[in-house]
Formats: C-alpha cells, structure tokens, sequence
C-alpha cells in the first residue's frame, strides 16, 4: 500500500518534527515515524469499515420506518437493494477487516450522526435512486455503485474529513494516499471473494522498507552537519537560512539517499525529491532543488563518494 514516494514523505515529516523539537532523541523520533505509517493502516481500515456502516444505518432506517405508528406500503415493503449489495456484505463479512477493526480498537458506534448524513446525502444523488430502481442485479452493478459512491461523495465528504482530523494531523495529508487504495480493494472484489480475502498489507515489502525508512530517517540526522556543508558549497550566493527550511530539508534528504542507498538510481532519487517539493514547499522550490542537486551529483561523482553499480544506477 505504502509506496516509496510516500514512505519519503513520512519521513519528511518526522525530520522537520526532530529538527525543529528541543528532543533530540533518535531513537524515539524513529519510534513516533513507524507509529505513524502503522496508522495509515488504522485510516484505511476505518474508512472500509465506514461503508458498511452505511449500510448499517440504512437497514436501521428501513427497520424504523417500519415500526412507525403508521406505515406507508412503501414503509412495510421497502426497497432492500443497497442494504443487500453484494460487495458491502463480502466487507461486511470480512474476516481481516473485523479482526484489524477490533485489535485497533476501530469502531463507528458513536458516528450514528455523521454517518446517517452521509446516507441522507447518498441517498438523492442520481447514481444511487438509478440504482435502486435498476431492474439489472448484477453483482458488477453492486460493486460499481460502490465504487461511484465512495469516489464522488464519500471520499471528500466535509464531515468525515473533519472527523479524521481530529484525530491526527497527519490524517489530512494520508487521506490522499489512503482514498485509491480504498478504491483498490473494491475494485480487487470480484464475486467468487469470501470472507477470507485479503486485504491490502500496509507495506509492498514490509522488511526492506522498514530498513529503508529507519536509515533515510538516521542517515539524514547523522550526517546532518555535512550534508548542510555541502549544500552551502554550492549556494553560496544564497543565505542557507533564508533557503526554506523545507527546501533544506530535502535536499538533506537527498543527498543522505545518493550516498547510502546504492541500489537505487540517481534519476529516481533526483526525480522523488523535486515532486515532493511541488507538494509540500514553494512554486519555485523545484527549479532551486533541481539546480543545487544537479550540482552536487556532479560534485559527488568527481570525489567518487557514490557507491552505485549496475545499469541504470548512475543515469
């Protein structure tokens, strides 16, 4: 799930926190980053889980509309269509998604509120009232629904933006990378999935890219003081403090990875770090970054300070 561009982010953020923190412990700055990457996984599995409460609350709907003092036809022979979507009953059902909900302590049993809005909001669009009235019960119908659903209304729903961040800063940013991934697993559904399908893992390579983070986070804070050095070599027309402190940062970044990670190409490298800056710093930090890191790979290369090997590595 977590892609290397997103692990660098995360890593991003946890050295601008121990940079700019009077704690200068590592060891516990390391500990604060994987906990962090462990609660995209905590995000991912709520928002799976949000759907079916959708559909939860809806059935309590069409039990309350029942028991009303005076029921309507409609009332007493309601349209189950959306509470009986196949693929909300697979994630219902799902044996991963119950078991992370529980050991994380997941739940949206006080969210009855925020989620019978976003029902009441589903349940006027056009794709929703087509689908209820579809004479087609198809299990693609079911699934495509879903999908539609949660790409254009529950995705950015302003409430359910606003629940997560409270509940962690970093949630507004990780929503971007956790919304596809959702979209994934539900297009990873097909007809024939039971209880046991997987879901998503949080990590595409769990060992290599926990060692990847911990040495892109150590290596920078270590080799901090020189890796400073060298970018002030080569702006010396610039007053390094008034460079962004962000721009700093990932040019620190960079430099940490051209040195340390020998398996991985220059290019890549180069490329990862200025799309980052397009994110999270300046208009124009990504010409600044490109010029001052093109520069140093040079420099880099003459003093032979790359250990990289293989086609593909250097270029």
């Amino acid at each position: 799930m977590l892609n290397r561009r997103y692990l660098r982010i995360k890593v991003m953020q946890a050295l601008y926190a121990f940079f700019q923190s009077d704690n200068k412990d590592m060891a516990a700055g390391e500990k604060e980053l994987f906990k962090n990457l462990v609660h995209i996984y905590d995000l991912y599995i709520y928002l799976l889980q949000f759907i079916t409460e959708i559909r939860h609350q809806a059935e309590i709907l069409l039990e309350d509309r029942k028991n009303k003092q005076l029921p309507t036809p409609e009332d007493l022979e309601p349209n189950t269509r959306f509470i009986n979507n196949k693929l909300i009953r697979q994630l219902w059902q799902n044996k991963q998604l119950n078991k992370e909900a529980l050991n994380r302590k997941i739940s949206w049993q006080e969210e009855g509120e925020l989620i019978r809005k976003v029902l009441a909001s589903i349940r006027t669009e056009e794709e929703f009232i087509k689908y209820l009235s579809s004479p087609e019960h198809s299990y693609k119908e079911d699934q495509d629904l879903v999908i539609i659903l949660y790409k254009k209304y529950i995705s950015d729903f302003e409430m359910l933006i606003h629940f997560f961040e409270e509940r962690s800063i970093y949630w507004t940013d990780d929503i971007r990378l956790v919304n596809p991934m959702v979209i994934k697993t539900l297009e990873s559904f097909s007809e024939a999935s039971g209880p046991d399908f997987a879901l998503l893992p949080l990590y595409k390579d769990e060992e290599e890219d926990k060692v990847f983070v911990s040495e892109l986070f150590r290596k920078t804070i270590l080799n901090d003081s020189d890796n400073e050095k060298l970018i002030g070599d080569r702006t010396k027309n610039w007053d390094v403090e008034r460079i962004a402190l962000m721009d700093v940062l990932l040019m620190k970044m960079a430099v940490t990875e051209l040195m340390s990670f020998q398996n991985i190409p220059v290019k890549v490298t180069l490329n990862e770090y200025i799309e980052i800056s397009k994110i999270y710093s300046t208009p124009k930090s990504k010409l600044f970054i490109n010029g001052v890191l093109d520069k140093l790979v040079n420099d880099l290369k003459e003093q032979g300070k790359f250990q990289k090997s293989g086609r593909g590595l250097i270029e």
